[in-house]
């Protein structure tokens, strides 16, 4: 019988958070989530290092009838990442690539106005960044986010997840300065199975998360709590 590792995403946050102690109390430190089932696990890291918190947009590409597999990522900043083994063996076409990341390039515009608003977001260059997933299936959003942080100055960055596949945290090393996963199951299947509860992350609780983060958002630094 398969073994769950978490009750929740609330527990699995508490868990990585363990596992990242040596950045706790950092002025360099930012913790960003993807959005939007990492915000509550990264909320959890947050608050437990003493550092503050933001989302990092990123949004997956699903392949054509059947979206929970993805063929890639997009993520802010242009950063486009494909995997073309997969878009290959769909049979997806260049044009139909292009269709799924104008429509998920509107989500992302969509997202940053809803959880950011007129705020800046936090900026990554020159901090060490931790960003943070639920889980690390295929590891193709995570590689678009990394890419982006890269691009964006991050002088180093750490990959946080609960429990990922050992491909996608295998692949991932060879491009963030570290990578945490707490647990690689074999056979990995789907993140959903690692958790006894894992419903959807809805807008309003990424939201009132990110109020609630106890460190100031509006700068790169720790700072007084709220």
């Amino acid at each position: 019988m398969m073994t769950r590792l978490f009750r929740d995403r609330r527990h699995a946050g508490e868990q990585l958070a363990r596992a990242l102690a040596s950045y706790a109390n950092r002025d360099d430190v930012l913790v960003l989530a993807l959005p939007r089932g990492g915000v509550p696990v990264a909320f959890e890291v947050a608050n437990a290092l003493r550092a503050p918190l933001d989302v990092f947009l990123v949004r997956k590409l699903g392949a054509p009838g059947y979206p929970e597999f993805a063929i890639g990522a997009i993520a802010a900043g242009g950063i486009r990442i494909l995997n073309e083994d997969a878009i290959s063996d769909f049979g997806i076409s260049p044009v139909m690539v292009d269709q799924l990341a104008a429509r998920e390039s509107a989500e992302l515009e969509r997202q940053d106005q809803a959880y950011h608003g007129n705020r800046p977001t936090l900026p990554p260059l020159d901090n060490t960044v931790i960003i943070v997933d639920d889980g690390l299936a295929t590891g193709s959003t995570m590689e678009a986010a990394v890419s982006a942080l890269r691009k964006a100055g991050a002088a180093t960055i750490v990959v946080a997840a609960p429990v990922g596949s050992s491909d996608a945290c295998h692949r991932l090393r060879t491009l963030a300065e570290k990578v945490v996963c707490l647990a690689t199951p074999e056979p990995f299947q789907a993140v959903g199975l690692w958790y006894e509860t894992l419903d959807q992350t809805a807008d309003a609780e990424v939201i009132e998360l990110l109020r609630r983060a106890r460190y100031d958002r509006d700068t790169p630094t720790r700072s007084k709590t709220r």
